[in-house]
Order: structure tokens, then C-alpha cells, then sequence
């Protein structure tokens, strides 16, 4: 689904990059040579590294990752240089054939177009109320062009010069978040200069872009509710109160424990509490049960938004959704979805990632098929990379 880099080197030097150049934008930031754009710093070139294209171009990555050791051992031979008189010339001439041959990246190939919006963080932490927002922001703003579904095939699709994106694909991993702010407050134009995306900065709030991008994301999972996620989701922000307890975001509830989030819809569908993994309730008002039976799971998601968000995420129609289940691992990325009814299997493993994503694997020793599947999720950790950043 993320197509994660198999080269452990490879992770490395792409959190090796991401970090430089928030480094970069801190200290330009710092020094009052860049200032704000949307509330945060703004990025002040018109380009940044390509770090997606890293990621799909083995030969251009290691094109870097040998220039940059050349580098550091250039500063070294030039740092113990100053140091050690006795032998300046060698170390010198060292480091100078170290940066003579290195294998310099052509910077057309490394460097792409940004945003002074590229290294954005959203402040929503994609949480259902958030989720919520940007699905009333995309019926009104979006579905018309983009289809109700994602899909490109809205009403209006047909009538533009270019046929609008499907979300539900890998596109939303190709860009990062604050890339996609930024279109969706500029806009979008072709090569030619020609709009493709009309602008809603003058529409929407810096709240409403932030959420509708992450509907989009949740619209993308719901869309491939038939195979594997395109892009992953990390388990939505929401508040969770078990019995009268005080409610607590899910973030500090949780701590680094599987999470199972369960749809119910009364008292007689209230799943068995299960030590493998926390489980939370989704109800359709909000509220936790009255009076819960023995071993069985209480505490719940008390934001009324959490029924809408779960089913887009799951792919489902909100009066369809109770029964269904979708399984955090520990890192917190949602994982398989459950369907009701039916035994959890390695079929419902909607997020695969790791190097051997793709291959077929051997039958598990496990005894039941939930007992697997968790075996799986711990053994196959995600290592997300948007835009070329590693998540």
C-alpha cells in the first residue's frame, strides 16, 4: 500500500533530509529571514529535495548518499587538516579527491517545486471532529468536480479542460500535507499556466483546508474498502471516557497499546473486553453505554463525529456501519478492518507494509485468525513516507 523503502539506508537518509531542511526552515525562521505563511513558518525557496523521488529512484538515492559521505569526510580530512600540521597536505588533498569524485546528483532531478506551505504540520491531528468538517467542506466544495466519492467523476468532471485527480489512489502520498494546503487555498494550474483547481482561499478557513484534507485521506481508505489502502491512516484523535471517568483524548489514553475500534449500536452487540488491545466504543449519539455487562467493553468514543468518521474511513454508509471494527497496532496506524460476522483473517490486513509486502507469506502457526493477524501487525511495522518524508 505505501510501498515502504526496502534499504534500511534508505530510511535513513530520508529522515536524514526531512531533517535538514526543517533544521534550514528553523533557523531562517530563527535569524528573520523568512517569515510566517498560515500561521507558521514559511518555507522560503522554490524548491525543496525530492525526497518521493528518492524514494522510487534507487540510483539517484544512492547518488546522494555517496555525495553526502564524501562531504562529511571532506570536513573531516579539512577539520584534522587544521589540527594536524604535520600531514595538512594529504588530508587536504584527501578530501579534496573525496569531493572530486563523489557523485554529485543532477539538481534537476533532486530538487522539486515547493510551497511556502511544504513543511506545514496540521494542527488537527486528524481527529473525527476534524474528519466531520471536511466532509460537509468537500459536499459543498469538492464532490461537484472530484465526485462524492472520490473518484474524479463528479457532475462538472466532464465540462473541465482536464479531468480531475481520483483520491482514492496513492496521490495524497505523492504530496505532502502542506503542499495540499497550499492547492487547496491557491489552487491549481497546468504547465501552460492554465487552472485545473480554482483557489478557495477567500472560501475556506485555515480550520476548514486542514479538514478537508484529512477527509480526503479518509475518503481515499474508504474507497479501497475492496483491497489494500492506498494511502495509511493513523488512528483518529477523539476523546474516550470509560464509565464516569472524565473523558481523555484517545492519544493519552492509549499509550503504545493495540487499539480496536468497534461500531455498536446497542446494548446486546457490546463486544467482550480482549487484553491483546484497548477497545473503544463508537455509538451513533456519542454516548458510552448506561450499564455494562460483565467482560464486556465500556468505554467509548464521546464525540458524536466518531460514527460519521469511522465510516468513511471503513467504507461504509453510517446506517451500515455497526459490527464493523478497524485494528491500531501499536504505533497507533490503523491496520485491518473487520466486517460483521465474520472470523478475523489475514484477509482483513487493509495497511500492508514492510519489504515483503507484497510476497506471498506461509501459513501462521497462530491458533485463530485475530491471533495471527496482531502477529502479523507487530512483525510488519509501518514505516510511512509522504512526499518523501518519513512518518
Amino acid at each position: 500500500m505505501n510501498s515502504p523503502p526496502p534499504q534500511a539506508w534508505l530510511n535513513a537518509l530520508l529522515v536524514l533530509i526531512e531533517k535538514f531542511q526543517l533544521a534550514l526552515l528553523s533557523l531562517w525562521h530563527a535569524l528573520g529571514l523568512t517569515g510566517d505563511s498560515h500561521g507558521q513558518p514559511a518555507w522560503p525557496w522554490a524548491r525543496r529535495v525530492a525526497g518521493e523521488t528518492l524514494l522510487i529512484d534507487l540510483g539517484l538515492a544512492r547518488q546522494v548518499g555517496l555525495s553526502l559521505c564524501a562531504l562529511v569526510f571532506a570536513v573531516l580530512a579539512i577539520t584534522a587538516a587544521l589540527a594536524w600540521r604535520r600531514h595538512r597536505g594529504v588530508l587536504l588533498a584527501a578530501g579534496a579527491l573525496a569531493l572530486v569524485a563523489a557523485p554529485w546528483p543532477s539538481a534537476a532531478l533532486l530538487l522539486v517545486p515547493a510551497a511556502p506551505t511544504s513543511f506545514h504540520a496540521s494542527p488537527t491531528r486528524f481527529s473525527v471532529d476534524a474528519i466531520a468538517l471536511g466532509a460537509r467542506v468537500y459536499a459543498q466544495h469538492c464532490a461537484s468536480c472530484h465526485g462524492a466519492d472520490g473518484r474524479g467523476e463528479g457532475p462538472l468532471a466532464a465540462s473541465l479542460a482536464q479531468w480531475p485527480p481520483t483520491l482514492v489512489s496513492p496521490l495524497l502520498a505523492r504530496r505532502v500535507d502542506g503542499e495540499l494546503f497550499w492547492h487547496v487555498l491557491a489552487g491549481m494550474r497546468d504547465r501552460h499556466g492554465q487552472p485545473t483547481m480554482p483557489a478557495f482561499g477567500n472560501v475556506l478557513g485555515l480550520r476548514e483546508a486542514w479538514a478537508v484534507i484529512d477527509y480526503m485521506k479518509a475518503l481515499s481508505a474508504g474507497g479501497g474498502a475492496e483491497g489494500n489502502w492506498p494511502v495509511p491512516l493513523r488512528l483518529p484523535e477523539m476523546a474516550i471516557r470509560c464509565a464516569d471517568a472524565a473523558p481523555l483524548a484517545l492519544s493519552q489514553w492509549r499509550g503504545d497499546q493495540r487499539v480496536r475500534l468497534v461500531a455498536v449500536d446497542g446494548m446486546a452487540s457490546l463486544p467482550f473486553e480482549d487484553p491483546r488491545f484497548l477497545t473503544v466504543l463508537v455509538t451513533p449519539d456519542g454516548q458510552p453505554p448506561a450499564q455494562v455487562p460483565r467482560f464486556r467493553a465500556g468505554c467509548a468514543a464521546v464525540s458524536s463525529h466518531a460514527w460519521q468518521a469511522v465510516a468513511a474511513i471503513a467504507g461504509q454508509s453510517p446506517s451500515r456501519l455497526a459490527g464493523t471494527q478497524l485494528l491500531a497496532d501499536r504505533g497507533g496506524w490503523l491496520r485491518a478492518r473487520g466486517t460483521p460476522g465474520r472470523q478475523w483473517s489475514d484477509a482483513d490486513l487493509v495497511c500492508v507494509s514492510g519489504p515483503d509486502a507484497g510476497a506471498q507469506r506461509a501459513p501462521s502457526p497462530a491458533t485463530d485468525g485475530l491471533t495471527a493477524l496482531l502477529l502479523r501487525m507487530d512483525a510488519e511495522p509501518v514505516r510511512f513516507v509522504k512526499g518523501g518524508f518519513i512518518h
